[in-house]
Formats: structure tokens, C-alpha cells, sequence
């Protein structure tokens, strides 16, 4: 199972058009929404045929381009994966570094915390797994003076 762009022995796999990595979809949704631009739906439907099980990292890759000819530049990256299994603490810096690795910053701007659904609903359950993320960015030209 694949996810923040590594690779976890599991019994289970996540079904998806691309390689499902959740948290890569999540942290590339976050970074366009930040940027004002489409969504991941948008740019690589899961209609077109390229995107079957496409690398989750070239997306991301392709949309943190977008962001920054936007004019935007990534801050930080906060991230949330619930998962009853696999267990993800173990992974969390492996995750970070990787994340940071495909987009280019510094590790120290990637966050990832994992969860668990402690046995309920569909997280608890095994039914899903669920990835938040909030990116913070700012336009790459700002000049610090207040107002917009």
C-alpha cells in the first residue's frame, strides 16, 4: 500500500484509477485549492486513460507547478491520515521527507499525523482511508507591505 509516496507492507490495497495514494491526492488538492487553481479531478480525470495507475508523486509534481507559475510558494503542509492499519507513526518522517522530496522544500515544512478511527466507522472498520491537508502558501512575489 502506497502512501505519502511509500511504500507499506499491508494486506490491503487502496483501489483507485491512479495508484490511490491518499495523502499525495490530498496534499495535491490542498496546494491547488490554496493557489485558487482546478482540482485534482480536473487536471487528471480519472476518464483519461494516462491516469490509470499513474504515479500519485508526478501529479502532485505537476500541480506544485502550477501552484508556483501561479506565483505562489509553499509556507507549510499540514496533514492528517486516519487509518486503522497500517499502523503510520512509524512512517511519519520517511512520509515528510518524501512529500518534501517531490515538491521540493525543506522537510521541516512537511507535517503528517497519524490517526486511527479506534475501532469505529469506516476508518475503525477498515472500510477507508482518509487523508486531510492544509497548505499554507504565499504569493512568491509578496513584498511584506500590509493590505493586498
Amino acid at each position: 500500500m502506497r502512501i505519502g509516496g511509500i511504500d507499506l507492507p499491508h494486506d490491503r490495497q487502496l483501489v483507485g484509477h491512479s495508484d490511490a495514494d491518499v495523502l499525495l491526492h490530498a496534499v495535491t488538492d490542498a496546494l491547488l485549492g490554496a493557489a485558487g487553481l482546478p482540482d485534482i479531478g480536473q487536471l487528471f480525470p480519472n476518464t483519461d486513460e494516462v491516469n490509470r495507475n499513474r504515479d500519485s508523486a508526478d501529479m502532485l509534481r505537476e500541480a506544485y507547478h502550477r501552484v508556483v507559475a501561479a506565483g505562489y510558494r509553499l509556507i507549510n503542509l499540514d496533514c492528517v491520515v486516519a487509518a486503522q492499519r497500517p499502523k503510520l507513526s512509524p512512517h511519519k518522517e520517511a512520509i515528510e521527507r518524501r512529500v518534501a522530496e517531490i515538491l521540493g522544500v525543506a522537510a521541516g515544512q512537511i507535517n503528517v499525523k497519524a490517526k486511527t478511527g479506534e475501532g469505529v466507522g469506516p476508518v475503525g472498520n477498515e472500510e477507508l482511508i482518509e487523508a486531510r491537508c492544509v497548505a499554507l502558501v504565499e504569493r512568491a512575489s509578496a513584498s511584506g507591505s500590509a493590505g493586498g
